[in-house]
Order: structure tokens, then C-alpha cells, then sequence
């Protein structure tokens, strides 16, 4: 049976001799680079610019020490630390011939302490000891990140920017609830479209209206939140187009496809509740949605038979 790679420990045996090791911990100002070679005794670490092919540099000038020193480095694993960069540079350097990995940032164990030292120096011989376990097949140590290709990272970004509006929207929808809760003004709604209309009628409770000042600012949001609710639209209507080219598509399947279109459909159920969109939608995707109320999901299974169970008694 085939095993599994859960990227948790490395299922390559690790050969010290020839391989050589190397860590990188990046910030926007510099790269400090560790490095692990055999028979050497110094641990060499530079200091170098932001840039790939300085690094490249440095990895194969380590590598001819090596060699000098007597050993035929035939593998070079660098690890460094996921964080703003993303995958770039992984991706950029195993095309050149690196093995790279990037290191899940909440695996590794620090010390909790609230007074601790904490460097750039530091930091690169913890990510040495961890990375240097991990390739050994030791659990525990830390847990590598899978490195997506430059596609499925671009296929994230519109459900991160939804997630994102999504959160805009409850803020600024919040600001202007507790903005008129200071005045006594309870029961507005700023989610209506028809919300700014409504801001002239409002008053406190002595029957006075919303000061000025106040008054500009709740528009300003008001503003803001259609502008929210225009773009959360458009991401909405950009993926129900997507999911209509998916059958034509050659790089969905028709799993792909079956599971997408269940997906909507269950999206559009929990915002409507509506028979007649669920039809239109069953038309126009030509599958049975029969599964996304059946024993695929067996939280809706049990309400659905509580509910008959609480109507039973009431009959009898």
C-alpha cells in the first residue's frame, strides 16, 4: 500500500553525506541564509540581499566547498518559513534544480516565554534544527506546507477578496448601528438599499435629528457599504460564470463539475429559500440536486426528521 505524505516528516531516507542543507529567513530588507554542509566544520551564514539569483549564487558556491572538501553533493533541500512571500521562490527555485520546502509557521514549538530573545540569527538555527529533523523522518518537528502552482493560488483569490468584503460589510454595517445607538436610535437597518433614505426621517428620542457631523459620516459609510455590496456581487456573478464554462472546460471533470454546481446551489438555498431558483438552477446545470438534501448530509437528514416527528404528535 502506498504510503501516504501528510508532509508532517520527509519519506526520503536522508543521506548526510551528500546532501547539503540550507535555511532562509526572509524579511523585506534582507535574507539571512544557514547552511549545513558535510565535512565542514564551520555553519556558514550570509547575509544577503532580497534577490534569487544572488541566493542561487551563494547555494552553489557552498556546494563547490563542499565538493572541495571531498564529498559529491548530489541533493541541496532548503527550507525557509511561509509568510508574506508566499511560493514564489519556491516555485522559482525548483525549477532550477532545488529541493525546497516551506515550513507551516504554527508547527514549529517556541518558547512561550514573555521575555525571550528573539532574532534574526536565533530564528535561523531554530529553523535548522527543525528542518534538519523533518528530513531525518522525525515527527513532531514541524510540518511543511504543500507549494501550489501559480494557477491554484490565482483560483483562491476571489473567495479570499469575498472573505474579505464579506468582513468590510459587517463593519461597516456594526459603525453605523453603534453609531446611532449613542443617540438612543434603535432598529435601523444599514443592510437595506434603501437604508440613506430613511437617515432624514430618523430621530432620538427628544425628537431631535441626527447631528451633521454624524449625519456625513453615516452616509460616508453607507457609500462605502454599496460599494461592498456591488463588488461582493460581482465575485458572485464572475463564479456562476465560471461554473457555467466548467462543463466545457477540459481541466474540470465531471466530479469537479457535479461538486461546484452543489456548492452554489447550496449557497443560493441558504440565501433565498426560494423552490423556483433551485429549479431554474437544476435546469440549467442538467444534474439531480437531489444529493444536497439526501444522505450526503446528515445534519439536514436529522431536522428533516424531527420536523416530521414534531408534526406526527401534533396530528395524534
Amino acid at each position: 500500500m502506498p504510503q501516504v505524505d501528510d508532509l508532517s516528516r520527509c519519506l526520503l531516507p536522508l543521506d548526510q553525506q551528500t546532501t547539503m542543507m540550507a535555511v532562509v529567513e526572509l524579511s523585506q530588507s534582507s535574507w539571512l541564509v544557514a547552511g549545513l554542509l558535510p565535512d565542514v566544520d564551520r555553519q556558514p551564514l550570509k547575509k544577503i540581499e532580497p534577490d534569487p539569483i544572488t541566493l542561487l549564487h551563494l547555494l552553489e558556491r557552498w556546494r563547490t566547498e563542499a565538493t572541495k572538501a571531498g564529498r559529491r553533493i548530489g541533493r541541496v533541500a532548503l527550507a525557509y518559513e511561509a509568510g508574506r512571500d508566499g511560493f514564489w521562490l519556491a516555485r522559482w527555485l525548483r525549477l532550477r534544480g532545488i529541493e525546497v520546502h516551506v515550513i507551516h509557521s504554527t508547527s514549529v514549538a517556541v518558547s512561550r516565554e514573555h521575555r525571550r530573545a528573539k532574532t534574526d540569527r536565533l530564528d535561523t538555527a531554530m529553523l535548522m534544527r527543525v528542518f534538519l529533523g523533518w528530513l531525518r523522518g522525525e515527527r513532531g518537528h514541524c510540518g511543511m506546507v504543500a507549494i501550489p502552482t501559480l494557477e491554484e493560488e490565482d483560483a483562491k483569490r476571489p473567495s479570499r477578496e469575498r472573505e474579505n468584503l464579506v468582513g468590510e460589510r459587517t463593519r461597516i454595517i456594526n459603525r453605523v448601528k453603534a453609531a446611532l445607538a449613542r443617540l438612543g436610535i434603535r432598529g435601523f437597518k444599514p443592510e437595506l438599499c434603501k437604508a440613506s433614505e430613511r437617515l432624514e426621517t430618523l430621530r432620538t428620542p427628544e425628537e431631535l435629528p441626527i447631528p451633521a457631523n454624524m449625519l456625513d459620516e453615516i452616509r460616508r459609510d453607507l457609500a462605502r457599504l454599496s460599494v461592498a455590496r456591488e463588488q461582493i456581487g460581482a465575485i458572485e456573478r464572475a463564479r456562476l460564470a465560471r461554473l457555467e464554462r466548467a462543463p466545457a472546460s477540459p481541466r474540470y471533470g465531471e466530479f469537479a463539475r457535479d461538486v461546484l454546481v452543489r456548492q452554489a446551489l447550496r449557497h443560493l438555498i441558504r440565501r433565498t429559500a426560494s423552490s423556483l431558483k433551485v429549479n431554474l438552477l437544476r435546469e440549467w446545470a442538467a444534474i439531480d440536486v437531489e444529493p444536497c438534501f439526501g444522505s450526503e448530509d446528515p445534519l439536514q437528514n436529522r431536522a428533516r426528521a424531527h420536523r416530521g416527528h414534531v408534526a406526527s404528535r401534533q396530528h395524534t
